[in-house]
């Protein structure tokens, strides 16, 4: 920087003279509309108002001169920068509105198209079945109860009353993981459980009564796949173990369950039947939620559902055998419980119309996806 001049004269300091002044004004301006991208303006902003600007050395020039010379200098000085920030201001709102034009145009987005080319899944309705029915039993105090699927030949089926010669102990209607028991393969069978029974056997030995349980899980059987049946399919059962239990007890139970399920105008129904781990033991219905019992005895109003019959079978139950409380560890002379279990896949094909159970397992959304998604 020049040292302060006594004896000023504004023709010495070339910088400073009107039309070097008006040289770098223009030279900025010119600058400034040649810009083409605000990248571009940029580099012209910090070459002609940044620190090493014509205009910012030209202003460091004034500090060099005498007091009465320093107004009419600054003013020079001062305008032409002015001049300068307000061309720049100017040409980058031209250049930012150039830039939203063309952002408008290259990045449009056409609504029309599909939101989503990936069709959607949705929740698979036996899941949501099962879940839907333990919530029944929940409701009343029960809890939810698990156990393996890969089980024990004793909780499948020693613990509940299935003798050895048992026909569904047979290699035809079981998969063994290791042999039967007795075999000279292995000492203890080891199955893939064939109902969930056996985690009411289970919950018997390990928690203390009175026992209220729900169990649902998969089960398995050498079954063919085909129209009705498969050999992987899923089950939910209750047992309910306490002092003073009756057939009434279940009966007000099972009512309960399907009226919450189908609605509160449904009732059910019990035949006598057989099972190894109740006793007695009956099979029990509920009215058709189709027809609702008026398509019996009338050929004018046929009901696919029930056949006419006006019931429909939905599974087996009865009071827990003594010989299951005895093998579980409960004193069958103070103690009495009831049992039930159904399959989901046969409840689902009674409440949705589904005539191939295949289509449950064969994993196309466009079976799953109709159910919707319920949580």
């Amino acid at each position: 920087m020049s040292a302060p001049n006594k004896s000023y004269d504004p023709v010495e300091v070339e910088t400073l003279k009107p039309e070097e002044i008006e040289r770098m004004r223009d030279e900025a301006l010119a600058a400034f509309a040649a810009a083409d991208s605000l990248d571009a303006l940029h580099e012209a902003k910090v070459a002609h108002t940044g620190p090493a600007s014509p205009l910012a050395l030209a202003n460091r020039e004034i500090g060099a001169l005498p007091p009465h010379a320093k107004a009419e200098a600054g003013k020079r000085v001062g305008q032409a920068r002015g001049a300068v920030n307000k061309g720049l201001a100017a040409r980058q709102t031209e250049l930012e509105a150039e830039r939203d034009a063309r952002v408008l145009v290259e990045e449009a987005v056409d609504v029309t198209l599909p939101y989503d080319r990936v069709p959607a899944g949705a929740r698979h309705p036996l899941t949501t079945m099962m879940e839907r029915v333990a919530d029944v039993f929940v409701a009343m105090g029960y809890e939810v109860a698990e156990g393996p699927e890969a089980e024990a030949e004793w909780f499948n089926f020693d613990a509940l009353n299935f003798l050895p010669d048992h026909p569904a102990r047979q290699m035809q209607d079981t998969f063994f993981v290791q042999g039967p028991k007795g075999t000279e393969e292995s000492g203890s069978g080891v199955v893939l459980r064939t109902h969930t029974s056996p985690v009411q056997a289970r919950a018997l030995l390990d928690r203390e009564l009175p026992v209220y349980i729900v169990c649902p899980g998969r089960v398995f059987r050498t079954d063919e796949l085909d129209a009705t049946h498969t050999p992987v399919f899923h089950q939910i059962e209750l047992l309910a173990v306490d002092e003073g239990l009756t057939m009434a007890d279940l009966k007000g139970t099972l009512d309960h369950m399907v009226q919450a399920l189908f609605g509160e105008d449904m009732k059910t129904r019990l035949r006598p039947n057989y099972f190894p781990f109740t006793e007695p033991s009956a099979e029990m219905d509920m009215l058709c939620y189709v027809c609702k019992g008026e398509s019996v005895g009338n050929p004018d109003r046929p009901c696919r559902t029930c056949s006419s019959e006006g019931w429909i079978e939905l599974g087996g139950c009865g009071m827990v055998n003594p010989r299951v409380l005895t093998a579980c560890g409960v004193d069958p002379e103070k103690y009495s419980g009831f049992a039930f279990g159904f399959g989901i896949e046969r409840m689902l094909m009674f409440r949705h119309n589904v005539e191939d159970m295949r289509d449950m397992v064969e994993g196309d959304v466009r079976f799953t996806r109709p159910f919707g998604m319920e949580i």
